[in-house]
């Protein structure tokens, strides 16, 4: 290939497709709610700032991970809409900054304690076997679980004596993903058989993830408000006292089931939806304050 060949990618074009396949949108609330939740735990500012560096960095690196090995099913679906396809930067520049992203995850992740940053790590890395090939198999609910179980692990092995979050924290976080693994496939679901992918979402088909998508994700905001310490036994009070935790339960449903109604005519609004549970649950774990622990 010549040089008349080679796309024409500008400085600013190059910056701006890389902006874009790195799910920036998902990168940036997942980094938000972790670093609020790392706040309510009883991290310091330095602390909070390190936790959403590793945080983003390792989103990052697996947004553009999911961008690099998916640009040929992409451009075989039509997803013209993706960077890579649409030749505002090239797959070798998505590759390079998602091996750049991991690497700066390392030692962040790291820099966090020993026991912490390898919690973070395992999650990172769940998201990238998933990107690599367990999204195509029955098991690709279980990157995800795995993925946002071990973000608020990470929080609290990350504060001073390393201890470990209540199991109830762990399981909401794993509902949490399996919910935004449903919502961030079912608008693919077609285009993804088309090419090929087989994960459990495309198994189930588009019509079952819309009725189950919402369950994870009310489950995990049940556990939040039911389970753990009493009312006066740690945190402020416990999140289930008076009619806080009925109210953010009964959004939580609301916000699942309408967005799982809405996904018949607009395939992204239940990932949409999905993440704003999430600000739920973090809002109610943020109420429990140091009670995650």
């Amino acid at each position: 290939m010549n040089a008349t060949d080679r796309p024409a990618y500008g400085h600013s074009g190059v910056v701006g497709g890389l902006l874009m396949a790195c799910h920036p949108g998902p990168a940036a609330a997942v980094t938000v709610l972790v670093t609020v939740l790392a706040a309510a735990a009883g991290h310091d500012g330095l602390g909070c700032l390190l936790i959403a560096a590793a945080v983003l960095a390792g989103q990052l690196s697996v947004g553009w991970c999911n961008d690099a090995v998916d640009a040929a099913r992409d451009r075989a679906a039509g997803r013209s809409a993706k960077p890579v396809v649409s030749g505002s930067v090239g797959a070798p520049a998505v590759w390079g900054a998602a091996t750049v992203a991991l690497g700066l995850a390392v030692p962040l992740s790291l820099a966090c304690g020993p026991l912490a940053g390898s919690v973070h790590l395992v999650g990172v890395g769940a998201a990238w076997a998933y990107d690599l090939g367990v999204k195509a198999t029955v098991l690709s609910w279980l990157p995800y679980a795995t993925g946002f179980a071990a973000l608020p692990a990470f929080v609290t092995l990350s504060l001073p004596g390393s201890p470990w979050p209540a199991w109830w924290v762990v399981v909401c976080g794993a509902l949490v993903g399996v919910g935004a693994h449903l919502g961030n496939v079912l608008p693919d679901i077609g285009s993804d058989l088309a090419v090929g992918v087989r994960g459990w979402p495309q198994r189930l088909g588009p019509a079952r993830v819309r009725l189950l998508l919402p369950v994870p994700l009310v489950v995990a905001s049940a556990v939040l408000a039911l389970a753990g310490p009493p009312p006066g036994t740690g945190g402020s009070g416990g999140v289930g006292s008076g009619v806080v935790g009925p109210v953010a339960v009964a959004v939580a449903v609301l916000t699942a089931v309408s967005g799982a109604l809405l996904g018949r005519r607009r395939p992204e609004v239940p990932f949409i939806a999905a993440i704003a549970v999430a600000g739920i649950d973090v809002a109610m774990l943020v109420w429990r304050g140091a009670a995650i622990t």
